[in-house]
């Protein structure tokens, strides 16, 4: 069987990316493992520790709900959330990585989003980037 990672974040794009992931795994028989990181710090308190459990719970459910076998990390180490994703990826020898983008300005097109093309450029997989409607 396998592994489709998948990067998460509570956001729009982040739901494009888990929805689409949960269809891939299904047409594969994959499975499915969410990463949802956070370079934790001062910004990273209690409070934001306890929204962040409520929203992947959340996940756990949809995922619980689709049938598809699936593992859920929540990772505060320090890292950027694309060096956390790929680190992953290459630990389960994942077949798919699966990441939500969003619309940018022209500006913002210049500097792509330097997790998104950092994932895109370095995974030694084929990278599905998808869009929130």
């Amino acid at each position: 069987m396998g592994t489709i990672v998948v990067g998460y974040v509570p956001k729009a794009e982040g739901e494009a990316a888990l929805d689409r992931a949960i269809e891939e795994a299904k047409l594969r028989g994959s499975r499915i493992v969410v990463v949802n990181s956070h370079r934790g710090g001062d910004s990273f308190d209690g409070q934001a520790s306890a929204q962040a459990d409520e929203q992947m719970a959340a996940v756990k459910a949809k995922l619980e709900q689709s049938g598809v076998e699936h593992e859920v990390r929540q990772l505060v180490r320090g890292f950027d959330p694309s060096e956390d994703l790929l680190a992953l990826a290459k630990d389960v020898d994942a077949e798919l990585v699966v990441i939500g983008l969003r619309r940018r300005s022209p500006v913002g097109k210049l500097i792509l989003g330097s997790n998104a093309q950092r994932i895109l450029l370095d995974a030694t997989c084929p990278v599905l980037s998808v869009k929130a409607d």
